[in-house]
């Protein structure tokens, strides 16, 4: 094996456990970007983003079917996800809704809710 062949094979794993590192960043305190919401959340993402994949999900202001709904989502909504608690997710809208909620928007969805879950 040649000096170049050795410092490539060395540098793929290096590189594979960074960009896994980067995907796969998980949490257990509080986040600064679900502030007011953070005493809820057991686990933070980074860079995590999915999307709605039934019609008429329920957008809540807290982590259970208790919490008042903001409005509805639909198949096609994207979202980038904060943070979890149980099988619920905090997420903020990347895009305004189908059913018209502002770009930006917090909110509580179901996990089962959504699909295509990517880092």
């Amino acid at each position: 094996m040649t000096v170049r062949q050795r410092i490539r094979h060395a540098t793929v794993p290096a590189a594979l456990a960074m960009a896994a590192a980067a995907v796969l960043t998980v949490t257990t305190g509080p986040a600064a970007h679900a502030v007011g919401e953070s005493r809820k959340c057991t686990i933070n993402f980074r860079n995590f983003g999915g999307t709605v994949g039934k019609n008429g999900w329920n957008y809540r202001t807290g982590p259970s079917t208790r919490y008042t709904s903001r409005g509805l989502l639909y198949r096609g909504d994207k979202l980038t996800v904060l943070c979890s608690h149980n099988n619920w997710v905090y997420t903020q809208l990347s895009r305004r809704s189908a059913s018209g909620l502002p770009k930006g928007l917090k909110g509580w969805v179901r996990q089962d809710g959504l699909v295509g879950l990517a880092g």
